[in-house]
């Protein structure tokens, strides 16, 4: 496809889907597109130089070729590598010719400096294409950090899909470049293909890990269905590494045939690593390399995803969610939460409900704390009695008041998070699960704490179906789902 006539076309086509402007490379090919259209034109010549590894738009006579072909901005290479030409000489050509002059940069500083010469627009194009293994995320965050700097930002370099453009949009960007995704068949293709081959063949079991703060539970799982759970406490003290060490020693000749491991854990995971939101939960290290070592440890291709918003996940798809948009909590050691709105659960930082403030009645401790296992059991400590919070809902059950006033407190704090996330997201259900969720009257007293109001303004609060499988059976999934978990796990 490398014609001046596929390149007319492609252009034309883009333009009628939309397009409010077009980046071509070469001088001929802005020559062939110029006369078709009025709209902008961004031109760049690409040339692989033995003495330099620059390679867009290098030399001055190129910025005036493409200026003399009808090029209404011209973008150059604006890296601080050594190079043939200086920056500041490449845009003071095309400012001498009264055309913008837009900076292709890798970071910031690039960004920083090609301000200061005169560029009229900057953007991220070179991020990841500098040196080191090549991203597969857009660069959201230098998105964000160049805002700062100029609402000129153009984002372009690895947008592959609507839904990332939406994202750049977000982060600040002025506008957005797609190249690969609209006129590299081969490349979208690969995309495609890879996708399928990454996803779990129907009938084969993906060998699950919900890592929480009282146990660590491990399965094989196919759909719905687990087998084979191994369960043990968390030795809170001990780490991840120990922990999927004694897991890898418990699971030892049980999990052939798995395709994949894939890990729910309690905080916050992002490009694969694990960090704590609330230590109080689980102690970890910042940033722990939770994929890699799953791989390691299991040999096989390793996903994770926070273990809420995996249950969130597996109740949409095999529970209570019934396949609509929907809301879930797990109340347990703590309080976790997972949204799916559209079809796609929402990752990153989306629905750590138990770290919302102003619930907690105090404004200054996460919600969670005012409301867990851990909160009852040290209510009934203070009131006295030192036990954990099964022992308080058989008090509760039994009818004893200080009993009865803990639990009163916790339900009345969840029921008004419910009823604020019913207004927050308006979704057809919320689905509550976790040992303090699913104990015996604690929805009940949920459903009465909610503040009287007509039906359409309150919520549809409904029991978990999969119980203590939610995130065994989310997280497998997930792991086939492989276009969902890039779409937001490397900002998840």
């Amino acid at each position: 496809m490398d014609s001046a006539d596929c390149v007319v076309a492609f252009a034309l086509a883009a333009l009628a889907g939309g397009a409010r402007g077009l980046r071509l490379e070469s001088v001929p090919y802005v020559a062939a597109v110029r006369p078709r259209t009025t709209a902008p034109l961004i031109g760049i010549v690409k040339q692989d130089r033995a003495d330099t590894a620059v390679r867009i738009t290098p030399l001055v006579e190129q910025v005036e070729g493409l200026i003399d072909a009808g090029a209404d901005i011209v973008a150059v290479d604006a890296t601080r590598r050594p190079r043939p030409v200086p920056v500041k000489a490449l845009i003071a050509a095309v400012k001498a010719r009264g055309r913008l002059a837009m900076a292709d940069c890798a970071d910031l500083e690039d960004a920083r400096e090609a301000l200061a010469a005169g560029a009229d627009i900057v953007g991220t194009t070179l991020s990841g294409y500098t040196g080191g293994p090549e991203p597969i995320a857009p660069d959201f965050e230098l998105i964000t950090a160049m805002r700062a700097l100029t609402p000129h930002v153009m984002a372009e370099g690895r947008l592959r899909s609507p839904a990332q453009a939406a994202e750049a949009i977000r982060r600040g960007a002025w506008c957005v470049t797609v190249g690969s995704a609209l006129t590299r068949t081969e490349h979208a293709t690969e995309w495609f293909r890879d996708a399928v081959e990454r996803a779990t063949p129907a009938g084969q079991p993906v060998l699950a890990i919900d890592i929480g703060g009282t146990k660590i539970a491990a399965a094989l799982v196919t759909g719905a269905e687990v087998r084979d759970e191994v369960v043990v406490p968390t030795d809170r003290a001990a780490g991840p590494d120990a922990w999927l060490a004694a897991l890898a020693e418990r699971l030892r000749g049980r999990i052939g045939g798995a395709t994949a491991v894939a890990a729910a854990v309690t905080g916050l995971v992002i490009d694969g690593r694990w960090s704590p939101l609330n230590p109080a939960t689980l102690p970890l290290p910042m940033d722990f390399p939770l994929a890699e070592r799953l791989t390691a440890v299991f040999g096989l291709p390793a996903t994770i995803a926070n273990d809420a918003q995996a249950a969130a996940w597996g109740e949409y798809r095999f529970g209570a969610g019934q396949g609509a948009d929907m809301v879930f909590l797990t109340i347990s050691t703590g309080i976790g939460g997972g949204l799916v709105l559209g079809g796609r659960p929402r990752l990153g930082l989306a629905g750590h409900f138990g770290l919302l403030r102003l619930p907690s009645g105090d404004g200054a401790s996460p919600l969670e704390d005012a409301v867990s296992g851990r909160w009852i059991a040290a209510e009934a400590a203070r009131a006295g009695q030192p036990v954990e919070a099964p022992a308080v809902f058989a008090a509760g059950a039994r009818g004893e008041a200080w009993a009865d006033a803990i639990l009163a407190a916790s339900a009345q704090k969840v029921a008004l998070l419910c009823h604020d996330l019913h207004f927050a997201f308006d979704p057809a259900r919320i689905v509550i699960g976790g040992g303090i969720g699913l104990a015996a009257g604690y929805l009940d007293r949920v459903r009465a704490a909610l503040p009287e109001l007509r039906a359409r303004l309150t919520p549809t609060i409904v029991p978990a179906q999969l119980g203590a499988h939610a995130g065994l059976v989310g997280i497998a999934d997930l792991a086939g789902n492989q276009d969902i978990m890039e779409g937001r796990n490397g900002t998840c």
